[in-house]
């Protein structure tokens, strides 16, 4: 495999671009593609077999375009899917995403960890065998975000309608005395900034971005795959309308770029 060859990054919509933003900082010489399954946004509502029928065909259609290893950079897709994947890919390099349970667990002082994250990630037996794995010692209190992936996807980062439904869900959490809050979805880094608005300078916001491209970049040098750069422009598809992945790209990606719709 071509050292050279691109990665490609998916998720159910804008979120993992909060993810490819931090493969393309630490990864500066990788060629990155990115495909935004739009059409069927979000996937936190979504059953676990049709996340994984999807995560299939997009898996297909990145390796097609000759990505070298894969990022699922959604906590819901990764839950349903990529262990299908890896059995199926067994060897591609392919890295997922889980709420950062641990780093919060050894993060607080108060004893008590608040997620927010989608239906699909907090009913997955992924996330009850990270509580298990790591969270034994401490409370935690999880609170589905139902609608907020979606005003995210439309952009709306900081209006009114994203702040009052933001409030309605940090607001039990805080009242519980969580003093460190788990962004258990690639979307929720992008309103990190309103978030900030709503709690504490000392409540912890952890989210697992950087963390995911640190071990993409160990698994590419194991497998001798890093790039010498330099790296192509990004590429992005959408299953969705691709004007609209285009109109919000300026902001969560910092930069504008063509958009190619995904027919499958």
């Amino acid at each position: 495999m071509l050292k050279s060859a691109p990665i490609g990054v998916f998720d159910s919509g804008v979120g993992g671009l909060s993810v490819l933003r931090e493969i393309r900082a630490r990864l500066p010489d990788e060629s990155l593609l990115y495909v935004a399954d739009s059409g069927h946004v979000p996937y936190g509502e979504k059953s676990p077999e049709f996340i994984c029928e999807r995560s299939g065909v997009i898996a297909e259609f990145l390796l097609e375009q000759g990505a070298k290893a894969l990022v699922l950079a959604c906590n819901t897709a990764t839950a349903a899917a990529v262990a299908e994947l890896r059995a199926r890919y067994p060897q591609l390099p392919i890295i997922g995403m889980e709420p950062a349970v641990k780093p919060a667990a050894a993060a607080t002082q108060s004893g008590v960890v608040g997620v927010l994250a989608t239906t699909g990630t907090l009913q997955s037996a992924k996330f009850a065998a990270l509580l298990d794995r790591f969270a034994s010692d401490v409370r935690v209190i999880t609170q589905p975000c139902p609608g907020l992936v979606e005003r995210i996807e439309a952009g709306e980062l900081d209006g009114r309608a994203t702040h009052e439904l933001l409030q309605a869900f940090v607001e039990p959490l805080l009242a519980e005395g969580c003093d460190t809050l788990i962004l258990g979805c690639t979307h929720y880094p992008f309103i990190k900034p309103l978030l900030r608005q709503l709690v504490p300078e000392s409540v912890s916001l952890i989210d697992t971005g950087a963390a995911v491209a640190r071990h993409l970049q160990r698994l590419l040098a194991e497998r001798e795959l890093l790039a010498q750069g330099p790296a192509q422009a990004g590429r992005f598809w959408s299953s969705g309308e691709p004007s609209q992945l285009s109109r919000v790209l300026p902001v969560l990606w910092g930069e504008p770029a063509p958009v190619d719709a995904l027919l499958r």
